[in-house]
């Protein structure tokens, strides 16, 4: 168990400052990477910034590296150096959350045939309008429900003849890791805020500037 990613789900104050704030700010994500009314798929970039700031913002900068090599796929953080990754959904069902993004279907046989559950998760399932939450997977329970399912019941290869983006833990293995009794979960419900917000002002406002 990673001892400080425990503190966000054991401190009742800021605990209530995610449930008050992350729908807020992912709707915000939405509205930046939406064209046309659609969301484009820089949104999961944008849910991961939000979730790496409340790191930084609980724990400090200087305990919080961003800048990971991308020889490290899984890893999306490390705080006070121990590899943490950030994954988000939308939706009810436990599904479509990537271990890793590729459309190589070699490389895809490949990943299953060598992966292993190696870092800390920190989860999000997104549901507007009703009930989803954050998080904390730990890397030992992750391992559990691996060893105990098998690894062609815990990853998902993309079907051939499609054009997929990437393999992907399966809904029974992701619903089985979130509901174990080591995992930890902060309730959000996910209420969506009427947001009076243009994506191009910052930078008009910086054009502006002299």
């Amino acid at each position: 168990m990673n001892s400080h990613l425990m503190e966000i789900f054991e401190d009742e104050k800021l605990k209530a400052k995610i449930q008050g704030k992350l729908p807020y700010l992912f709707g915000i994500a939405e509205l930046e990477s939406s064209r046309a009314g659609k969301i484009g798929m820089q949104v999961g970039s944008l849910r991961e910034n939000i979730i790496i700031a409340l790191l930084i913002y609980r724990f400090g900068e200087k305990n919080v590296e961003t800048e990971i090599p991308i020889t490290e796929p899984e890893v999306d953080v490390r705080l006070f150096g121990q590899p943490v990754s950030i994954k988000t959904i939308t939706g009810k069902a436990f599904s479509g959350v990537k271990l890793i993004w590729t459309v190589d279907a070699q490389k895809a046989r490949q990943f299953r045939q060598n992966y292993y559950p190696r870092c800390d998760t920190l989860f999000v399932q997104v549901n507007w309008g009703g009930k989803g939450g954050l998080y904390y997977l730990p890397l030992e329970v992750q391992t559990k429900v691996f060893n105990a399912i098998g690894r062609a019941a815990y990853i998902k290869l993309p079907k051939p003849g499609t054009n997929p983006r990437g393999v992907e833990i399966t809904k029974e293995a992701l619903k089985a890791t979130v509901t174990h009794k080591e995992s930890k979960a902060i309730e959000i419900y996910w209420q969506r805020t009427e947001i009076d917000y243009n994506p191009h002002q910052r930078w008009v406002d910086h054009w502006r500037e002299e």
